[in-house]
């Protein structure tokens, strides 16, 4: 049986994009600028190596990927973004795991606290629902794009920890450490991936009905386009039949 439980797959699903380009490159900045902290060298640093990658993907102008760089290194002066999780309930029962980059912690918790009120949820304190999610690795790859058992080979070769078979995709999964060699074997390997990440995965899915389902992925996509939630994660599972139900036009 078909089912969608990640908010990256359900985006694509829908074909909803970020409604503007600018909006991507505020998130890659961040995250660009964050990774720097640790170090400005990509070839030391995995998570600005990734960053960059995505940033080029997105096509960013060089100078712009520079500059964030520089600040995150503290060559430039900029804004200083703080890290952190927040944590809540959606319709259903759902859990949501939101990973947050803010110059002003009390203001996007106080957004963040009215977004889950006014949309069927309620906000969790920390670690409610956290223990639910493990950080992993994920690379999507179209199924009409490569063979099932040469890409099973291939990705627990490299040390991936299981691939799992959707209706029109294989997931891979790694641990979160062994991401960039399975993501190497598989460029190397010219096996094109739709969605590679770092990202937050459940251990448990909740299987929404029509009505709560439209209403977590509306839930989902406010929390998506607030400026300061870099990623939104949640453990629901929607059913091919209810996805063509609900019927939620992209953008």
């Amino acid at each position: 049986m078909g089912g969608h439980s990640h908010w990256a797959t359900i985006k694509r699903h829908k074909g909803a994009q970020d409604a503007k380009r600018g909006k991507i490159f505020t998130r890659i900045i961040r995250e660009v600028t964050i990774a720097a902290r640790s170090g400005g060298d990509p070839d030391g640093n995995p998570r600005l190596r990734l960053a960059i990658a995505k940033a080029k993907e997105a096509n960013m102008p060089g100078d712009t990927l520079k500059k964030a760089i520089q600040r995150g290194t503290g060559e430039l002066p900029g804004v200083t973004y703080e890290e952190f999780t927040l944590e809540g309930y959606g319709p259903g029962g759902t859990a949501l795991l939101l990973e947050i980059t803010s110059d002003n912690r009390n203001r996007t918790v106080a957004e963040i606290r009215s977004l889950f009120t006014k949309n069927h949820g309620n906000m969790a304190e920390a670690g409610a629902v956290a223990w639910q999610f493990h950080k992993k690795g994920l690379l999507t790859v179209d199924k009409a794009k490569v063979d099932e058992d040469r890409l099973l080979s291939l990705a627990l070769d490299a040390g991936a920890e299981d691939v799992k078979v959707g209706d029109k995709s294989f997931e891979v999964i790694t641990d979160s450490h062994d991401f960039e060699a399975v993501k190497k074997a598989l460029a190397d390997a010219k096996i094109e991936t739709v969605l590679a990440e770092i990202t937050y995965i459940p251990q448990n899915t909740v299987r929404l009905d029509e009505k709560p389902a439209e209403q977590m992925l509306k839930l989902m996509e406010i929390m998506d386009e607030h400026d300061d939630v870099q990623k939104a994660h949640a453990n629901f599972d929607i059913s091919d039949e209810v996805m063509e139900k609900v019927a939620i036009t992209a953008g």
